[in-house]
């Protein structure tokens, strides 16, 4: 299995998760020196998705790819080809843009590459996977834990928004499953939590489960604009535009991973129970 992104969130639980079963892992990383906190049985392949032809080695001998794009759009034909020309399946890491629900329909440019990814790879004939997965539990860390682990006021727009946090690791363990079974070819596949919560809701979680007492303030999109870095503001206008959307209505839910798993999704209390300590630095009380 040849596993892009590697050092990722995801590629690497994707690793991580592969190695345990026995299976043998190749990891495509630009530079030698991320490589390091990858399992040591774990062949380490230098390769940059901006050079197609740097692929060559790592692709040799291999029937199956876990593709998350991490490049600029030009490169992506040449690299699906190259693809086509030495694997026999691809699982692509992809977004729910397809899904008839709000918060996945607003303009956004990297549906956009998905989509145009998603078209080559099945312009090539190659058996494919596209996993979609919602908005991630760890943005939680992301957004909020600075703010948790100073004063326990979280400023925050849209807390009304309805979202179904996925647990990265049910993402991780549904792309290492169709990797390895059989039958997944054509698969598409909507990954969400198991139950529709509003920010503001995810937020009094946090506080039960850590045992910390938070409070939600409503902040203005355009303050949460403003206090965003410049480099960061596509992104930003993209999910003020999503939030906005979905307000007045539940978050779009599936049960993609219990079917695929054969066990539950994990909750969201769940996810934030096993990252205690992420948040805080202490153990959950």
């Amino acid at each position: 299995m040849l596993v892009t992104g590697a050092t990722g969130r995801i590629g690497r639980a994707v690793v991580d998760l592969l190695t345990e079963a026995g299976v043998p892992v190749r990891a495509l990383v630009r530079r030698s020196e991320s490589a390091a906190p990858l399992p040591t049985d774990v062949e380490i392949v230098i390769g940059d998705l901006t050079v197609p032809e740097s692929l060559d080695a790592a692709l040799h001998g291999i029937g199956a790819v876990f593709l998350v794009w991490t490049a600029p759009p030009e490169t992506a034909a040449a690299v699906v080809d190259r693809l086509a020309a030495h694997a026999q399946r691809v699982v692509y890491l992809s977004a729910p843009h397809r899904t008839p629900h709000p918060f996945f329909r607003q303009p956004n440019p990297m549906a956009a590459l998905h989509a145009e990814i998603e078209r080559l790879i099945a312009a090539t004939g190659l058996d494919s996977t596209i996993v979609r997965p919602g908005m991630f539990a760890s943005n939680a860390l992301f957004w909020w834990s600075a703010a948790i682990r100073g004063e326990g006021v979280v400023r925050w727009p849209y807390g009304a928004a309805e979202t179904a946090p996925v647990d990265d690791r049910d993402v991780a363990a549904v792309i290492m499953r169709t990797l390895r079974e059989g039958g997944h070819a054509g698969g598409d596949y909507v990954l969400t939590g198991p139950e529709s919560l509003t920010q503001a809701e995810q937020i009094r979680i946090i506080g039960d489960t850590l045992g910390l007492r938070l409070t939600f303030e409503e902040l203005a999109p355009d303050e949460f604009r403003r206090e965003t870095p410049e480099a960061s503001r596509p992104a930003v206008d993209m999910l003020l535009a999503a939030w906005n959307a979905a307000l007045g209505r539940p978050a779009y839910v599936t049960s993609a991973v219990s079917d695929l798993l054969g066990r539950p999704a994990r909750t969201f209390h769940h996810w934030v129970a096993d990252h205690a300590t992420s948040f805080t630095g202490n153990p959950t009380r």
